[in-house]
């Protein structure tokens, strides 16, 4: 029986991946004089800040030390939430909000457990805080792939991983939710094999799906 379901922020609740990567491309625009390759867009999904720096960095053989990593972490930040600043409800991913009432009519716990600091910005924004119980703050987890922040989620309720379902858009967090020992919803476009379930949006949930969900007997 489920008892607590947990988001992932971004390509689950809203969209913010051109922001992300524009972000990512101004700054190595700027300092490297580089355009970065498209197709690296998917490999920063998922993954803190910092991953995606690292992928970046290694992907194009720039070696810099720490302190100009976090400085550059820091600068991608600030022009990430200068993109994000007009967020609105409009920016709701379709069906997201059914989604969310049919679990706060049976009483599910819902969860925001994304890598991202700019969630409860973001969460707040786009008018969904009412919908959570709890968001975790990754700062001092590991990212995702591993399980940490879906095993906080679970942990600050008291609730076995076994009774909880994640929900997220990349292999990194669908690998992060498997190895907490719980059932993964995919969604989006991604094949995200390791997915129990996987859709390309919220509507393709049907009532009677909710139901077998929830009930844990969809496996």
């Amino acid at each position: 029986m489920i008892k607590l379901v947990i988001f992932d922020m971004d390509g689950v609740l809203t969209s913010t991946t051109h922001e992300h990567f524009s972000a990512w491309a101004s700054l190595f625009k700027h300092h490297f004089n580089l355009e970065i390759d498209p197709l690296l867009e998917v490999k920063t999904k998922g993954v803190s800040r910092l991953e995606s720096l690292k992928v970046l960095l290694d992907h194009y053989g720039i070696d810099i030390n720490e302190s100009a990593r976090l400085s550059l972490a820091q600068e991608k930040n600030i022009a990430y939430q200068q993109l994000i600043a007009q967020f609105d409800e409009s920016k709701c991913l379709p069906g997201v909000i059914e989604c969310l009432e049919v679990l706060k009519r049976r009483k599910i716990l819902c969860a925001l457990g994304s890598a991202s600091k700019n969630g409860p910005f973001l969460l707040k924004a786009i008018k969904l805080e009412k919908y959570f119980d709890y968001v975790v703050d990754p700062t001092l987890l590991r990212s995702k792939p591993y399980p940490d922040i879906f095993l906080k989620a679970a942990s600050h309720f008291g609730i076995s991983p076994q009774d909880c379902l994640g929900i997220e858009d990349a292999e990194a967090g669908i690998e992060a939710i498997k190895r907490a020992g719980m059932f993964a919803i995919g969604i989006g476009p991604e094949q995200l094999n390791q997915a129990d379930l996987k859709v390309k949006t919220f509507p393709e949930i049907s009532q009677k799906l909710w139901d077998e969900i929830l009930r844990g007997k969809k496996e």
